[in-house]
């Protein structure tokens, strides 16, 4: 039987995975427009193309990587291989991406763009989907499932800072390539010790292995995962797109240096550092799902106030109303998830975590559609078409990408979220003694 001094360093095993996770997808995801289109001539109409192309590749990988996982059966587990030899190459893709080379020029640096963010896309969805798969596997029990969630969680936010908010100052001093570089180790590294150190369950004798279109037909009939992956897509396009979009709003809207989005980044995560435990407590007091749908509408209202920000000080403090409610969503999504991959669990029998966790994720990565269109929507109406072209009205298209379209798309979410529900949060609000009244 395991203590409890053995339960934390299993949490925090896999916990700080997330950590490593992290670290380079949001650099990518954050400030690969930057780098290309403010900097290097990519222009708008080939972004959204980019993101739309992502997409679409993204909806034919990621249920095959998710059913190979499942299927794999080695002395190492079903997860550890995947980890071990995708890390690396996820690690040498995305410090390719940040070191274009210096030959290259007009439409080949699109191509090069587009190679190098579609393969270490790719590569991040198997190193995800097999980090997600170990979830609900490693931490049946729903206590312990909170609490290793929400560490987890802290150690995203954590290289969130790190990735994101110091990344404009640290660029600044060492350029793009050496950053990407410093970051990829250092992720990759966390990623490694984590997967060596997390024990998996070793498969039961009896226990038959996943079939892809059997799989594919019960994931296609599950309501509850479609209805959870679309609001999981608005929400995550909603964010991708205000933390993509931070360091255009301050040059354009704000009219400072790009250097100074560090005060914007940071205050959206360290006060979702902060809020993290609140949110948690939120959910062991009044469930999971109406917690879940009060941080989706928190998260909606808090973009609000961006639109009339003028200065950077009020900029600051509005963005820690959007940490607030980002804390909300990242605390509770995951659990979401987790409880579609233990319904399926034990309605079929099968374990097939890695390729639930591979379709929720595409279904995340959805967003690339509706950022990709929010791009496209930039370049129509205010003729923004990159950092060499900004148009007439830069200040507009930055405040309309970041304080407009996000609220929107987040409403859509919170629309979503009214749709599911589960019989464990029936069962548990039908026990709950009414007010005046006394459990027995």
């Amino acid at each position: 039987m395991s203590t409890p001094k053995s339960e934390r360093l299993k949490s925090f095993n896999y916990a700080i995975g997330m950590f490593g996770t992290s670290i380079p997808i949001n650099m990518l995801k954050t400030f690969a427009f930057t780098y290309y289109v403010l900097q290097r001539g990519v222009t708008t109409t080939q972004w959204a193309t980019m993101m739309l192309i992502y997409a679409f590749i993204d909806a034919i990988d990621n249920p095959v990587y998710g059913f190979l996982s499942d299927r794999t059966r080695s002395r190492w587990g079903r997860r550890k291989p995947w980890l071990t030899i995708g890390t690396p190459l996820l690690v040498l893709c995305f410090v390719a991406f940040y070191n274009l080379p210096a030959f290259l020029s007009g439409n080949s640096i699109f191509a090069y763009c587009m190679l190098f963010y579609i393969l270490t896309g790719t590569l991040d969805s198997v190193i995800n989907a097999n980090y997600a798969a170990l979830f609900p596997e490693l931490f049946p029990d729903d206590t312990v499932r909170a609490k290793t969630n929400a560490m987890r969680q802290a150690f995203q936010l954590v290289a969130m800072i790190i990735s994101i908010a110091l990344t404009p100052m640290v660029t600044d001093m060492l350029g793009y390539g050496l950053t990407a570089l410093l970051y990829g180790l250092l992720g990759g590294a966390v990623i490694l010790y984590m997967a060596l150190t997390s024990r998996e369950r070793d498969p039961e004798p009896e226990e038959a292995k996943p079939q892809l279109w059997k799989a594919l037909k019960d994931l296609a009939t599950n309501g509850k995962f479609w209805i959870a992956g679309f609001a999981n897509a608005f929400y995550s396009a909603a964010m991708s797109l205000v933390l993509a979009s931070v360091p255009f709003y301050v040059q354009y809207a704000l009219g400072l240096s790009s250097g100074q989005s560090t005060f914007l980044l940071a205050a959206v995560l360290l006060i979702a550092i902060g809020c993290v435990a609140v949110w948690a407590a939120f959910v062991r007091k009044y469930t999971l799902m109406p917690v879940w749908r009060a941080a989706l509408g928190a998260l909606a209202i808090a973009f609000i106030p961006l639109y009339f920000a003028n200065s950077l000080i009020t900029a600051v403090i509005c963005s820690a109303l959007v940490g607030f409610g980002f804390a909300g969503v990242i605390t509770t999504m995951d659990l979401v998830g987790a409880r579609i991959m233990d319904e399926d669990t034990q309605k079929h029998h099968l374990r097939r975590e890695g390729i639930i966790s591979n379709a929720l994720g595409f279904m995340n990565r959805l967003n690339g559609l509706f950022t990709g269109a929010a791009y496209l929507l930039v370049s129509r109406l205010y003729g923004f078409e990159s950092g060499e072209n900004p148009g007439l009205h830069p200040d507009s298209a930055a405040r309309f990408l970041m304080t407009i379209v996000p609220p929107v798309l987040m409403v859509i979410s919170f629309g979503f979220s009214w749709l599911i529900n589960f019989p464990m949060e029936k069962a548990a609000k039908a026990a709950a003694p009414t007010p005046g009244t006394s459990a027995t």
